[in-house]
């Protein structure tokens, strides 16, 4: 018996998908200036927290020597009433009311 052999080109059934590798592109300019626009804005909150940093400082420094020293409280005695309560008549006042 003859063996069945292909003629031509034989043709498979499963493909597989070619890749297409793309280049590289260059850094698009959005996005360097999106970058440099980020190193200025750190650099200036760098700059603001050394200056506020410096001025809580002042701030501390100048409260301190400013600032009065605490008064002592003193304790008030209170004299007791120099005339007797009347009771009765408080009593006569409330139910007044």
């Amino acid at each position: 018996m003859g063996k069945n052999k292909p003629k031509g080109k034989q043709t498979c059934v499963f493909q597989v998908a070619t890749k297409h590798l793309k280049a590289k592109n260059k850094a698009k300019p959005v996005r360097t200036t999106l970058k440099h626009i980020k190193a200025v804005k750190n650099e200036t909150v760098e700059n603001l927290n050394q200056i506020f940093s410096e001025i809580q400082r002042d701030v501390a420094s100048v409260s301190k020597s400013v600032a009065p020293e605490p008064k002592k409280q003193t304790q008030v005695v209170k004299e007791p009433p120099k005339e007797p309560v009347n009771v009765d008549s408080a009593a006569q006042l409330f139910s007044q009311l």
